[in-house]
């Protein structure tokens, strides 16, 4: 587990799961399937009353080769969405690189903000997440969607995103951000290769080192797929929790999942099968 007590008011003396609720057409793995905002806010009240703990929603697909969105286009996929799930007392993240989409979102209900290109992505997101006071999470990216995957090329994978996530951390605190807000995501899938991907999971340990919460998205990402024959994403479940339960065993804290009901049940079993080692000795 991570140092830190707690990420957006939630305790980390536990696993969280955080649900994915992509309100997107072109999503790698559930791309239309929640494009209409009452789809997707059942789809995210079911995932709150599965045990996620929080709920991602997003507007615009980072997939390798994923085409950008405007941010008034993004922020009609997912305005409707957060104001209806956080009306119903749910936790809610917005998936966003877009200042103005952070912004709105947060006017909408949105507690904490979560973007792929480590508040980076636009000059004047950090000054908002700052000034709005809202936790964090911080992911690193080699280049853009579009280009990510064209041989992606590191000396010391492990190494690297440590650094750029330690510095990422560094800048938000300087700019006003607490630290018990931050939290960092190591970016698995995105300008990585398959052993880039493993390499990291295998070394969590080491970003948890830097003393803020990890979180953990590996669930049906294709390197999945490529370890396991070439399935298709949506059958990648099990490869997905065992991916995560690694995760968790290297000091991931929380773990951003499609499938939130079979996460918590791998969860309970996990964590009682840990309670009990403790207990024995």
């Amino acid at each position: 587990m991570t140092t830190a007590p707690s990420f957006a008011g939630l305790p980390l003396t536990h696993p969280l799961i955080m649900g994915i609720v992509n309100v997107t057409p072109d999503s790698f793995s559930d791309g239309g399937d929640r494009l209409d905002p009452e789809n997707a806010i059942a789809a995210g009240l079911a995932q709150s009353e599965a045990g996620a703990d929080i709920v991602d929603i997003g507007g615009e697909s980072t997939r390798p080769n994923a085409d950008p969105v405007s941010p008034q286009e993004e922020q009609a996929r997912v305005l409707p969405v957060i104001e209806g799930l956080a009306k119903q007392g749910v936790l809610v993240s917005i998936d966003s690189r877009n200042a103005a989409t952070m912004a709105a979102a947060i006017d909408a209900g949105a507690a904490i903000v979560n973007d792929v290109t480590a508040l980076t992505g636009d000059p004047e997101s950090l000054a908002l997440v700052a000034a709005r006071r809202v936790p964090v999470i911080l992911m690193h990216m080699r280049g853009k969607p579009q280009t990510m995957q064209q041989a992606p090329r590191y000396d010391d994978v492990l190494a690297e995103v440590a650094a750029y996530l330690g510095q990422r951390a560094a800048a938000c605190e300087a700019a006003g951000v607490a630290r018990q807000d931050i939290c960092l995501d190591p970016g698995i899938g995105f300008g990585k290769t398959l052993a880039h991907n493993l390499a990291l999971i295998a070394g969590l340990d080491r970003l948890a080192a830097l003393g803020y919460p990890i979180l953990l998205g590996a669930s049906r990402k294709s390197f999945l797929g490529r370890l396991a024959g070439g399935v298709e994403p949506k059958a990648r479940g099990p490869g997905s929790l065992a991916a995560g339960l690694a995760g968790l065993q290297r000091g991931a804290g929380i773990l951003r999942v499609h499938d939130v009901t079979e996460t918590r049940q791998a969860l309970a079993v996990w964590t009682a099968i840990g309670e009990a080692g403790t207990d024995s000795n």
